[in-house]
């Protein structure tokens, strides 16, 4: 409440409340008229407030998206403020001449940019150094002219989201043009204006310096904080991207461990295996190591045995008697 009231006092202070003469007034204004005095409509700043803060967040969560808003004020009085409110959210601007088909026929004014374009990097690189002085000077006066009008727009790709326009009396070609696009529009709409026109209108004082400045700024805030809790919420989602893959990276070495404790843990077990057999084996060798001494014994005569062996020696030592 304290920063409406707040808001409320700064747009007193700066006349947004000042309409035009009563006789110049449009009936579809009647919603936004406080009262009449001197002749003067009075603009309700409780509706201009109620209209800011919708335009505000509209045009936020355009901005947190990712898409393009065009300002748009050809007014002399507007110019400078509008230029400078563009460049600071980084946004496509007009303010000197709206050229017919800006955006009904933008692959043609495209074509111009780039043409503006190639001359400035011919200027730049010094390709023109080996033509006439008369020839590089009028591609330079050509290159100052497209940049007055469509210097702006410059490094716009494409068709914008959104308009934001100072006087739609005035600007009457562009609004025609979104609207047939079905581009989105925000506008200060004064007392002898058709707010019906527009999407979100802001009734308020459209030819103060003060007033234009206070409305434009407001919104330039808007669009700021839609472009900062965009590059935040990119910036998360990397973070969160990165602890994934990280995760990720452990899960793998965790598997890698595991499945070589798994392979050393076979190897182990068949080489215990092979130890007990080859123990066996020699078991074996020893048992018929036994039964071959007992031959040898037995063969000699000299000592008989109790066993078999023995038997078969004292018949081996009996025989040459015979």
């Amino acid at each position: 409440m304290e920063e409406n009231k707040s808001l409320h006092q700064q747009l007193l202070e700066a006349g947004v409340h000042f309409g035009h003469l009563k006789k110049k007034w449009n009936p579809k204004m009647l919603p936004y008229i406080f009262a009449e005095k001197n002749g003067i409509h009075i603009i309700d700043l409780h509706k201009t407030i109620e209209g800011l803060d919708e335009a505000a967040a509209a045009l936020k969560s355009i901005a947190k998206s990712g898409k393009k808003i065009m300002f748009v004020a050809t007014k002399k009085q507007a110019k400078e403020i509008v230029v400078e409110a563009a460049q600071k959210a980084n946004m496509p601007y007009v303010t000197e001449r709206w050229l017919g088909g800006m955006l009904t026929n933008f692959s043609t004014i495209r074509k111009s940019v780039k043409k503006m374009q190639s001359i400035e990097k011919m200027l730049a690189d010094g390709t023109m150094d080996s033509v006439t002085k008369k020839e590089r000077l009028t591609l330079s006066r050509s290159k100052e002219k497209m940049e007055k009008v469509l210097g702006g727009i410059s490094q716009m790709g494409r068709t914008p989201a959104a308009l934001f326009m100072v006087d739609i009396s005035h600007e009457h070609i562009a609004l025609a043009e979104a609207k047939r696009l079905g581009i989105m529009t925000f506008a200060m709409v004064d007392t002898n204006s058709d707010p019906t026109k527009v999407d979100f209108a802001i009734p308020a004082n459209d030819d103060a310096t003060k007033s234009i400045a206070i409305i434009t700024n407001y919104l330039t805030a808007a669009i700021l904080e839609g472009l900062e809790e965009r590059s935040q919420a990119k910036e998360t989602e990397e973070e969160t991207a990165e602890e994934i893959q990280e995760r990720q990276r452990g899960l793998d070495v965790n598997e890698e461990d595991n499945e070589g404790g798994r392979r050393g843990g076979r190897g182990r077990g068949a080489a215990a295996g092979g130890g007990a057999g080859r123990g066996a084996g020699t078991g074996g060798g020893a048992g018929r190591g036994a039964g071959t001494g007992g031959g040898n014994r037995g063969g000699s005569g000299n000592r008989g045995g109790s066993g078999p062996g023995g038997g078969r020696g004292r018949q081996g030592a009996g025989a040459p008697k015979r």
